[in-house]
């Protein structure tokens, strides 16, 4: 049995993974692992998995979780491993079987020995080896952290004496790649970087050894003011001179660290996040607030603390968005770990304010975090954002704060990092509390704002100066109006700005412009461009910011508008090219908040309540039929949710085939989302629940169990509220299926148990076995193997009453696998035969490869490998038609196992290294257990 805490902790018996729980549960388990061999208290237990945060039954988790792990270890071969001792639990195995601590007895060992002792290379190898990536990966709090960082520590000065072990040896090559990796990783650890020179000179690459240090001495500089360290320096001095010279090989040179080695990772080891907009055009003024931002930056720098946060406040329209991102670009030289970006919609015409954990988990995503490794509480997310930015320099921009509450889990916890936050808040809260740096924003100067039309307008400004300080006095210097002007007199080179001012001036019903937070701010400056459009664009400008506060393409605005696509194409670029409306990215547009104020004002006066009211069922009508039409692709054999026809006017998206409708999945993923809550806030409650049914398939294919959940949640509370049982059972079955995939298998159970009642209630056999292929699903993960068979019976049962074919096929590939399981191979050989015949019938050939997959393994376990080899080849070729990689991957590895039970261990190698080849590709965690299987078949 192993324990492996220097990465993800987990447990291995045998080159077999054994699922070791949850997070929390996995935090005990380390939290006795780093202890092996020695009592820990309960107290300190308790301690260390919950911190200040205990919850009140902590003690009764505790003793849960330590149930938990006895069957953990049992299942490993180690039933007597957790004992209870006088003074604690004790994890009573040998210390060589936690890597942690093994790793810390072969640094002993060697430390004892001569620096070019070979056997000390080797220990010091062997040390390094056990490294897996970020030691207790996932698990949250300050005792892990503490754990984490000094792990981190003694790796790299593990790393370092290695190498100098072998530089002594004479062998510079084999630690150059190394090094280098570490150094990325530690760009200020002069022990890393005196190692690395010195392994660059001695290999007689003197130049780059030269290149290398002013590096390192610039970089030293700029983050910590200091000169490099003496050792540094007399190398630098030794390689001038020529002092340095590559050194004789020994007759037996030590091993090399191979793959293995020190912070051995794929590169680049870490994603560089570059998510700020674009740099503003003509930004001018608001030197005093650059000045005492680049202030800010700098005594972080000098003086680091905690992590130094900026905030822009201000009133609509002021510029604090201008500002920051203008800033923002001028510094990014400052981090060069990236830039994060996040638009937290505090002010948004919906009043939906986005909330923290969403933009965690695209910033997790943006850091490397893929959706299978998210932590489940949102607490644990934000413990993994901090970890994953600890020790790095990035800059995080917070645009448009509600509220500090919305802003705190945004927060890293490394003073190396900067956060600028804007909001029209003055967010007096993370003033007092986190120490964040106010600076409010006024109106611009008289002087800025001429500055701002000249460098929007051109050449004409120059020639019209008196022209351009009236335009400056009518907009009240207010950025927003100012940008709005200019863009006019650049549409309308025609006029000359004298006549634009003119215009602004008497046109009727102006209210004048002034800088409060109200919509009548900018008011002005918007009727007039507004009066400019033709009324074709006129009327869509108010459909679009009376209805919706998301993006939207061509297609959703031609069933907005009740309009052909090719109007509506010409429409959006007459209102982009007067600024109402913002290009956001091929085909997609959306407003200023203000802009939707106006718009919204504009359609409450001029449209009657009836066409408002009509618009917007077209637009929800537009996308629901879209996304079912899509989703119905993505999986063409279950069961559609009917919808009624959409209303006149709707020109639903059409796509051909599975690859466009997954390709219109992601396009339109956020939008979709964003609009189950919209279409719940406006009592379109049958929309919400039908449009969450229709992201079922893709947000699950995808990973997005999170959004999954939120979709779901709102899709429950609509359907509750309208009284639909259909769409609260669908609502229940999706909610389910995402808490399972999250892990969460008691909440999914309940849930799957409510949704059988309310199909049972409404008679619908077929989604009756649906949700009884889920329950038995569920309780294969919790190890209940009588349930499962139980179960998935029923949903066969189940699927012959209501003569769903598809189903009994998808019952019987589920009837296949379990028994397979449970040893009863020959009735799950029949059981695959039977399902594949079904499948047949539907040409579905993604669900005969996997029928053909559970074959092979039924096969395989019944003793007939060649039988099974030839099963698994079926379903690769099916996998591989779809261009399903993962699948793909995973069923070159059963047939690997099959190939070697067949005799042709050769071919077993080949496959292994295909599948390695393509999770390796896909960054896919699998790969780790392929890698070792496979270096297990080389050394036989």
């Amino acid at each position: 049995m192993e324990i492996r805490v220097l990465g993800p902790v987990e447990v291995w018996t045998d080159g077999r993974l054994v699922d070791a729980g949850a997070t929390r549960q996995r935090a005990v388990l380390a939290a006795l692992a780093v202890d092996v061999g020695r009592p820990v208290r309960a107290e300190s237990l308790m301690d260390r998995v919950w911190g200040d945060t205990s919850p009140p039954r902590a003690r009764h988790n505790l003793h849960v979780y330590l149930a938990r792990i006895r069957r953990v270890l049992a299942d490993a071969g180690a039933p007597e491993a957790l004992v209870r001792r006088s003074g604690g639990y004790l994890l009573d195995v040998p210390p060589a079987t936690v890597d942690g601590p093994h790793f810390d007895a072969l640094r002993q060992r060697a430390d004892v020995l001569a620096d070019d002792d070979p056997q000390r290379v080797e220990l010091l190898r062997r040390a390094l080896a056990l490294w897996r990536g970020e030691p207790l990966a996932g698990l949250p709090g300050e005792w892990a952290a503490r754990i984490r960082q000094d792990w981190h520590r003694r790796h790299t000065d593990t790393a370092v004496l290695w190498a100098r072990s072998l530089l002594r040896r004479g062998e510079p090559e084999a630690v150059i790649d190394p090094l280098t990796r570490l150094a990325d990783d530690h760009p200020l650890d002069e022990p890393v970087a005196a190692a690395l020179v010195h392994a660059l000179a001695a290999a007689g690459r003197g130049a780059q050894a030269l290149a290398y240090y002013a590096r390192v001495r610039d970089r030293l500089a700029d983050a910590l003011g200091t000169d490099p360290s003496a050792e540094l320096r007399q190398l630098h001095q030794a390689i001038l001179r020529g002092e340095i010279t590559v050194p004789a090989a020994p007759a037996e040179p030590g091993p090399p660290p191979g793959t293995a080695g020190p912070v051995a990772r794929p590169d680049p080891s870490r994603p560089v996040p570059a998510q700020l907009p674009s740099d503003v055009r003509g930004f001018a003024g608001r030197r005093a607030e650059l000045v005492r931002l680049d202030a800010l930056r700098a005594a972080a720098d000098v003086r680091p603390g905690a992590v130094p946060v900026a905030l822009l406040s201000g009133p609509a329209g002021v510029g604090k968005t201008a500002l920051a991102v203008h800033w923002a670009h001028r510094v990014e030289g400052h981090f060069p770990d990236g830039q994060l970006y996040a638009n937290l919609e505090g002010y948004s015409h919906s009043g939906v304010v986005r909330s923290a954990d969403q933009v965690l988990r695209g910033f997790l995503a943006a850091l490397g975090v893929a959706p299978r490794e998210l932590p489940v509480d949102p607490q644990e997310q934000t413990a993994l954002y901090r970890s994953l930015l600890a020790g790095r320099r990035m800059l995080v921009l917070l645009d448009n704060a509600r509220d500090a509450a919305q802003v705190r889990p945004l927060l890293p916890g490394s003073a190396r990092c900067l956060v600028l936050v804007t909001s029209r808040d003055r967010l007096t809260g993370l003033v007092a509390t986190e120490g964040a740096e106010p600076l409010v924003l006024d109106l611009l100067s008289a002087e800025d704002a001429r500055a701002l039309l000249h460098a929007r307008i051109g050449a004409r400004a120059e020639a019209e100066r008196p022209a351009v300080g009236e335009l400056v006095r009518l907009c009240d210097r207010l950025p927003l109006a100012l940008v709005v002007v200019a863009a006019r007199a650049v549409v309308r080179p025609q006029l000359t700005l004298a006549e634009l001012g003119a215009e602004l001036r008497t046109g009727g019903g102006l209210d004048g412009l002034d800088a409060g937070e109200d919509a009548s701010s900018v008011r002005t400056a918007f009727s007039w461009s507004y009066r400019l459009l033709t009324e074709p664009a006129a009327r869509l400008f108010r459909l679009v910011g009376g209805s919706t506060d998301v993006p939207v393409g061509t297609a959703a605005g031609a069933s907005l508008a009740g309009a052909e696509r090719r109007d509506v194409r010409a429409l959006f670029a007459e209102l982009a090219d007067a600024h109402l409306m913002i290009e956001r990215g091929p085909d997609r547009y959306g407003m200023h908040d203000l802009l939707r104020v106006f718009a919204a004002e504009l359609s409450g006066e001029q449209d009657r309540a009836g066409d408002r009211a009509e618009a917007r069922a077209r637009l929800f009508d537009h996308y629901l039929h879209s996304a079912h039409g899509a989703a119905v692709l993505l999986h063409p054999h279950w069961d559609p949710v009917a919808l009624p026809p959409p209303a006149a006017g709707v020109r639903p998206e059409k796509v051909a085939d599975h690859d466009e409708a997954a390709a219109w999945f992601a396009r339109e993923r956020e939008v979709l989302i964003a609009l189950v809550e919209r279409c719940a806030a406006s009592g379109f409650d049958r929309h919400a629940w039908q449009l969450a049914w229709s992201l079922t398939s893709f947000l699950d294919r995808q990973g997005g169990w999170h959004d999954q959940l939120a979709v779901q949640r709102t899709a429950l509370v609509a359907a509750r509220r309208s009284g639909d049982a259909a769409g609260q059972a669908h609502a229940h079955r999706s909610l389910a299926r995402a808490q399972a995939r999250l892990g969460r298998l008691d909440e999914a159970l309940g849930q799957l148990q409510r949704a059988l009642d309310l199909f049972r209630a409404l008679d619908d056999l077929a989604n009756q076995g649906h949700t009884c292929l889920d329950l038995a699903e569920v309780a294969d993960r919790e190890g209940r193997r009588v349930e499962v068979v139980e179960n998935a019976e029923a949903a066969l049962g189940l699927y012959r009453a209501a003569g769903h074919r598809y189903g009994q096929a998808m019952a019987l590939n589920a009837i296949g696998w379990y028994r397979a399981q449970l040893g009863e191979h020959d009735a799950a050989v029949e059981a695959c035969q039977q399902g594949l015949a079904l499948l047949r019938e539907f040409d579905d050939r993604h669900g005969q490869a996997a029928t053909w997959d559970t074959l092979g393994y039924a096969q395989h376990r019944a003793g007939r490998p060649a039988e099974a080899v030839a099963a698994y080849r079926h379903a690769l070729a099916l996998y591989r038609e779809f261009r399903d990689r993962y699948y793909e991957a995973d069923t070159l590895g059963h047939l690997a196992e099959a190939l070697v039970d067949a005799g042709d261990p050769g071919e077993a190698t080949r496959n292994w290294q295909a599948a390695l080849d393509i999770l390796d590709g896909l960054g896919h965690p699998d790969a780790e257990r392929v890698r070792r299987r496979l270096t297990d078949a080389e050394e036989t």
